[in-house]
């Protein structure tokens, strides 16, 4: 169970709440994201794009603009390569439209995940060569593949990198001694050298950067810029990054811009998932929209996603949209298998006393090891591996929690790998069969990982009364949307609640919506939307299960007391509004 903490960063609430026209509750809560300079607060409370740092500022940034501005006059052919996630996908949209826009003669490849794996690689750069191509433009890869640049530029092609993920290197002694392809311009933030002030965009907002200083030499319309922020927006929320700085202010206005969006692919995606456009949030991009595109990527060919961004016809727009709603269920249920059998393995096989999870599971298609190692990180709070088969080696991917880089622990063994790559919180890689369980063993013999470092933690922002929750409350909170990682819904909790019913509800019967009342005799209704299972098993362990039969059959004295974790939203049904208590976490 997840330990619990009330944050305890000072400052003058009521002042900071006078002076930005904002409730303590709220300023307590930006404090709490270590947002304290004016403007700091300034600029999360009422940033916009004015406020976004200048391209210019990325290293090579104006190079390649010239570079490619000589290509469009000159008339030579340029090729976008993408990647098959969502990040890549939308890089490789922006860049193609943009160049299109200054016309430019481009055309954009997504490498297959099956066939051509992560990346660019020496047979997209010979079909590359076959087809008359004079430039070829990465995005969302590239930093790591010197020696496919290099056979590249062999060829006579010119190379222009843009990246966002680590830049290679190897230890020399206490050094890092760091390997740059030999591109003619390498637009990558991670570089050491890269004087751009905040590093953790996305390939697709490198992308966004490099589109926007090329149109600054020609007449574009606001519509086609607003097009392009909206990928940008959607790239960043699902490559998961920070929504803190930018990146923040990117999705805000993104959101913006896909309510009334002029791109027919997205919109004909929001249609068939039913969503108001006008009530778009980060989460329906990151659990929606955007696992739509993933799913093309996975399981079929990311050019179907690419095909819907680029479709004029609303007709033919719902038909792609659709395929790829169900491409996406089709998805879920397969993940879901693989989850079980993976918990199934780590339960027979002990791999649950291991600190670095490492699960093979050769039947897996490749595409979703991912997913299940999020899963798998989430349920154990440890970092999770899952390999599996490929057609002529072990691939697989990793997802890390906070206190474990996955990049720099790879790194340390990276003999055992055909390839690897990514960042702290994720990775991809490929090995032979015979270094799986070496593989396995080296990360944890090497893992420094503490108990303390392995347990969930949960800090409170405020212990809050659900009492105090108001609609003026609720409108107030928008303020600090969009929500993710480094900006995180604020947190808030409430002890000894009386929980006196429960209905049970979901098709899988894995919902619950609650009575429960208050110390002062108050009473609310709460909802949880996941883990119900694993609540009752707590009320179980904490009452007996005997109390917690007479609970589940809505015996009104049954006498559970819980402590909450809550999240308050205003809940909108058949025309009525009420206020909606959601359940994050208990004890």
């Amino acid at each position: 169970m997840a330990k619990w903490f009330v944050s305890a960063k000072k400052a003058d609430f009521n002042d900071i709440g006078k002076k930005y026209h904002i409730s303590p509750v709220l300023a307590r809560i930006i404090r709490n994201r270590d947002i304290v300079e004016e403007k700091e607060i300034e600029k999360y409370l009422h940033g916009t794009l004015a406020d976004t740092y200048d391209g210019s500022l990325l290293k090579d940034m104006d190079k390649a603009v010239s570079i490619i501005m000589e290509k469009i006059r000159t008339g030579k052919k340029i090729r976008v390569i993408g990647d098959y996630d969502v990040d890549g996908i939308c890089a490789a949209f922006i860049l193609k439209r943009g160049l299109l826009l200054c016309g430019a003669k481009a055309d954009t490849v997504i490498p297959h995940r099956i066939k051509d794996g992560y990346g660019i690689n020496e047979q997209l750069i010979q079909e590359a060569y076959e087809d008359g191509v004079d430039t070829i433009v990465t995005c969302d890869n590239g930093i790591a593949a010197y020696s496919q640049i290099e056979y590249a530029l062999s060829l006579g092609i010119t190379c222009i990198v843009t990246d966002h993920h680590e830049v290679p290197y190897e230890m020399e002694g206490e050094e890092k001694q760091y390997f740059l392809p030999p591109a003619k311009a390498v637009i990558d933030p991670k570089q050491i050298d890269c004087p751009y002030p905040y590093k953790n965009i996305c390939g697709a907002v490198v992308a966004w950067k490099l589109v926007s200083k090329l149109w600054g030499n020609f007449t574009v319309s606001e519509e086609n810029k607003r097009e392009i922020l909206e990928f940008a927006g959607i790239a960043t929320v699902c490559d998961v990054m920070e929504l803190l700085d930018e990146n923040r202010i990117i999705v805000k206005e993104a959101l913006k811009s896909m309510s009334h969006s002029a791109n027919v692919g997205l919109r004909a995606l929001i249609r068939v998932h039913d969503l108001n456009p006008g009530n778009l949030s980060a989460y329906h991009i990151g659990f929606v929209l955007g696992p739509c595109f993933n799913a093309t990527g996975r399981l079929d060919t990311a050019e179907r996603t690419l095909e819907l961004l680029e479709c004029k016809s609303e007709r033919e727009a719902i038909l792609i949209a659709s395929g790829l709603k169900q491409l996406n269920e089709s998805r879920k249920e397969m993940t879901e298998k693989g989850v079980e059998e993976a918990i199934l393995k780590i339960e027979a096989e002990g791999l649950d006393a291991d600190r670095i999870l490492v699960v093979f599971l050769p039947d897996c298609h490749e595409s979703l090891a991912g997913i299940i190692a999020g899963r798998l990180r989430e349920k154990y709070y440890k970092p999770a591996i899952v390999l599996t088969k490929a057609e002529d080696c072990i691939k697989g991917s990793g997802r890390s929690i906070e206190s474990y880089s996955m990049y720099e622990e790879l790194n340390k063994c990276k003999e055992l790998f055909l390839k690897f790559g990514g960042h702290k919180l994720a990775a991809g890689m490929s090995l032979e069969e015979k270094n799986v369980e070496k593989l396995r063993k080296t990360l944890n013999l090497n893992c420094n990982l503490t108990t303390e470092d392995m347990e969930e933690k949960i800090v409170i922002d405020v212990p809050m009364p659900l009492a105090y929750v108001t609609g003026d409350f609720l409108k107030e909170l928008e303020l600090l949307e969009p929500f993710g990682v480094g900006n995180p819904k604020p947190v808030f909790a409430q002890k000894n609640l009386k929980f006196l019913s429960i209905r049970i509800m979901g098709k899988n019967r894995n919902m619950a919506k609650f009575s429960v009342e208050d110390e002062n005799g108050q009473r609310f209704s709460l909802v949880l939307f996941r883990h119900l299972e694993k609540f009752l098993e707590d009320v179980g362990k904490k009452y007996g299960k005997e109390t917690m039969d007479l609970f589940v059959s809505q015996n009104k004295n049954s006498g559970v007391k819980m402590n909450i974790i809550y999240y308050p939203s205003l809940n909108e049904y058949m025309g009525k509004h009420e206020i909606q208590y959601v359940i994050q976490n208990w004890s």
